[in-house]
């Protein structure tokens, strides 16, 4: 599941840094990019490279918060002990799919 959820969460936003990449590429010239009041200096491709990385971490902090919030109350509540672990005097400690609350 925990793969899944990663690939949920890379794979689109892999996708919008490259549009993003591109829209941003097309209006601005990388040799020309400001960095605080000078010229950045890198090369075309440490550009393209850097912002592809930016654009990315940015989508994927989008698609991850996404995931984040659209568990179930369900998901969010369930107990991580299984039932034989949970302390004594637990009320949950006989339900399998009780939560711990």
């Amino acid at each position: 599941m925990k793969l899944q959820r990663l690939i949920w969460v890379l794979w689109p936003s892999f996708i919008a840094a490259g549009v993003a990449e591109a829209l941003f590429f097309t209006v601005f010239d990388p040799d020309e990019l400001p960095y605080f009041g000078s010229v950045l200096g890198a090369s075309r491709l440490a550009t393209y490279s850097i912002g592809f990385f930016l654009f990315w971490l940015f989508a994927a902090s989008s698609s991850a918060l996404t995931c984040f919030f659209q568990r179930g109350s369900d998901e969010i509540n369930r107990c991580p002990l299984p039932a034989p672990a949970r302390p004594i005097g637990c009320p949950k400690r006989s339900d399998e799919n009780a939560s711990c609350r």
